[in-house]
Order: C-alpha cells, then sequence, then structure tokens
C-alpha cells in the first residue's frame, strides 16, 4: 500500500519561485531558449517540489556544471561544427535529460519508503552528467590528442565530438560526473546509502557508454555540404539541407539522451 508524501502549499509556492528564478537567471546568461526555460520550470518545480532539498542540490550540480563545461573551450569546440544545437539549451534537451528524473521523483512522492525512486532519480541526472561532462571535456581534449577517439559502435577510429566517439580523456570524465552525482545521495540519508551511490555512479557510466553506443549506431549524422564533415545539423551553413550519412533521421541527440538516462535509472534502481 502506497503512503503518497505530497507537499504542503507554502513548499510548492516557494518551489515555483525558486524554479522561475533560476529559469530565469539561466535565461539571461543564455544557458536556456525560452522553451528551455519553460521546460526548466517544470523540471524544477517537480523536483523542488516533491523531491525536496537533497534532490535540488543533485539537479542543480547537474545543470550548474553542464553548463559551464559547455562553455569552457566554446570557440575551439565550435570549429568541429559536429554539435546539432548550441550551448543555449532548449525545452527538447532539458526533458531529455531531466524527464527520467521528473519521472522518478513523481515515483518517490508516491511511494516515498521506497529507495528506488532515489537512486532512479540519482542514475538519471548521473547518466546526463556522465554523458555531458564526457561529451565537453573529450571533445575538447581530443581536438588535440595524437590519438584519435573510437567510434564505440564499430570500434573505427572517428573525430573529437562525433557522436558515438569515446575517449580515454572522455571516458574519465563521464566517471567523474557520475561519481559527483552519487555522491549526493549522502545528502538523502538512506538505510540502503551505499548501494545507492555506487548503483548511481555505475548507472551513469553505464548509461554514458550506452549514449555512446546508440549515438554511433542508430543516431542521424549527416554530411556537411560546405565542409564534408559528419555533423548532427540538417543544415550546412548555406541553409541547405545535408545528406543522411548514417542513422535514422528521426533519431536525434535529444532521443538518445532520453535512452541514456533512462538506462542510468534502470540500473541505479536495481543496484540499490
Amino acid at each position: 500500500m502506497f503512503t503518497p508524501n505530497l507537499p504542503d502549499t507554502p513548499h510548492l509556492l516557494l518551489a515555483a519561485v525558486a524554479a522561475c528564478t533560476i529559469a530565469g537567471i539561466a535565461s539571461l546568461f543564455r544557458a536556456l531558449s525560452l522553451s528551455g526555460a519553460i521546460a526548466a520550470i517544470f523540471v524544477g518545480f517537480v523536483v523542488f517540489g516533491f523531491g525536496e532539498l537533497p534532490a535540488a542540490i543533485g539537479l542543480l550540480l547537474f545543470f550548474i556544471t553542464s553548463s559551464a563545461l559547455s562553455r569552457y573551450g566554446k570557440a575551439q569546440k565550435e570549429l568541429l561544427e559536429t554539435y546539432e544545437k548550441g550551448d543555449c539549451r532548449d525545452a527538447g534537451q532539458v526533458m531529455a535529460n531531466g524527464g527520467v528524473a521528473v519521472i522518478a521523483i513523481a515515483w518517490h512522492a508516491i511511494d516515498p519508503v521506497n529507495p528506488a525512486p532515489i537512486a532512479a532519480f540519482l542514475g538519471a541526472l548521473a547518466a546526463a552528467n556522465a554523458d555531458t561532462w564526457a561529451t565537453e571535456i573529450g571533445t575538447l581534449l581530443g581536438a588535440g590528442a595524437k590519438r584519435k577517439p573510437i567510434i564505440l559502435a564499430t570500434l573505427y577510429d572517428g573525430e573529437p565530438g562525433q557522436s558515438g566517439a569515446v575517449s580515454v580523456a572522455g571516458t574519465l570524465a563521464a566517471l567523474a560526473g557520475a561519481a559527483v552525482i552519487g555522491a549526493t545521495a549522502f545528502l538523502w540519508n538512506e538505510a540502503t546509502l551505499p548501494q545507492t551511490i555506487i548503483g548511481a555512479a555505475v548507472g551513469g557510466l553505464i548509461g554514458s557508454l550506452c549514449d555512446s553506443y546508440i549515438g554511433g549506431k542508430f543516431q542521424a549524422q549527416y554530411r556537411d555540404g560546405v565542409t564534408g564533415n559528419l555533423t548532427e545539423r540538417t543544415h550546412d551553413a548555406k541553409g541547405r539541407l545535408n545528406p543522411l550519412e548514417s542513422g535514422y533521421e528521426w533519431i536525434n541527440n535529444d532521443i538518445v539522451n532520453f535512452a541514456c538516462t533512462a538506462v542510468g535509472a534502470t540500473i541505479a534502481a536495481v543496484m540499490c
């Protein structure tokens, strides 16, 4: 029998104000587009309102670190012209990274005595954080590295920033990103704390690797009509449609990221 833990009205109002304030500040710094801000308000309201302070800290830790890394070395990464979207996150990106976490928090509100929803929440955030850290750090360091990254799905050489590419630096960054979120399990003071921490970290790392595999195997990749490079972008700099090189048109980076967080959440919940 479930015993839902529903917050009172003042708490929900405070959560709404906090979510709107943070989304507004992020928009001012161009970390969120208008649609991204609206989606972030929804995600923030659910997490802040129903997930309590530890959940809010975990979400903020992911958002702040991932946004900072996205902007670090921005000029150098833009030269690669690989990413479908920039560092100003839209609604699709916000929900791709935070949608599973929202579901986990809703589960926690309905079944608060069960540790699995908390583990799933942390696993989802850990996977999103691991993927972001791996992408941003791996791309930045890989641009000047002697050894090229490999495409996980084929084991062939790839290019820094290419969908599905993994490197030693990127994998270590993924592990660090997952561990940072997993460590926030201390804030929950759960009886299953060790399993939750390990599960979130392991789930985050595996989720990130699954992201690389799915990205390299199924995500749409196009041949840029101007540069001739592989890219996630559907159009080149002249506005012309880029031809599909591999993958499926309907599988973009947002879908891959959602799958990544779902894997991380599932593994963490099973291990807790």
